[in-house]
């Protein structure tokens, strides 16, 4: 009795450590949400975030993304980086915290959010190529303002005509 269960319990150690010390890929790329030639934030293939900062003289800086605080580790030239846990597809706010004050991170583009600017964080979908721009016909979505004399007043509305001229014209919205 006293083998199995300790056999068990070895286990259950040896399947908890694979899975807490999982490898991090380092193919981390800058977001696309970065600040022109800035290198951080950046994103790698497990969706995990890495951020650094130059604070010398700071003696803590955590990375804050969704409202968890990972350890960032300072290196020789007093520069902090760290990295987060796989995180959900789309976009994220984060912040640093240098002893305490919170900042926005100084690579990435500014967004506001919750009643402040801060900074964010796009992670790219599976499918993301399905959603960019591509260069196809597109046609035109026109406003268009009208005197309507049901309602005696001025409207507007939204018209899709498509790339190929002679097709039916879609309206959109009528406001």
């Amino acid at each position: 009795m006293k083998v199995s269960l300790y056999i068990i319990i070895l286990n259950f150690g040896l399947c908890f450590q694979s899975v807490c010390a999982q490898t991090i890929a380092e193919d981390f790329k800058p977001s696309s949400l970065n600040q022109p030639e800035k290198m951080f934030p950046q994103v790698n293939s497990q969706k995990r975030v890495r951020a650094s900062i130059s604070a010398p003289n700071a003696t803590k800086v955590h990375l804050d993304l969704g409202g968890v605080k990972y350890d960032m580790k300072k290196d020789s030239n007093g520069v902090w980086t760290g990295e987060s846990n796989p995180q959900d597809e789309g976009f994220h706010y984060y912040q640093l915290n240098i002893d305490g004050a919170s900042v926005p991170g100084p690579g990435s583009l500014y967004f506001y959010g919750a009643g402040r600017w801060g900074s964010g964080i796009e992670i790219p979908s599976e499918d993301q190529d399905f959603f960019a721009l591509k260069n196809v016909p597109h046609g035109l979505v026109s406003e268009n303002i009208y005197f309507s004399k049901l309602t005696n007043s001025f409207r507007r509305c939204f018209v899709y005509t498509p790339p190929w001229r002679g097709q039916t014209i879609m309206w959109l919205q009528n406001l």
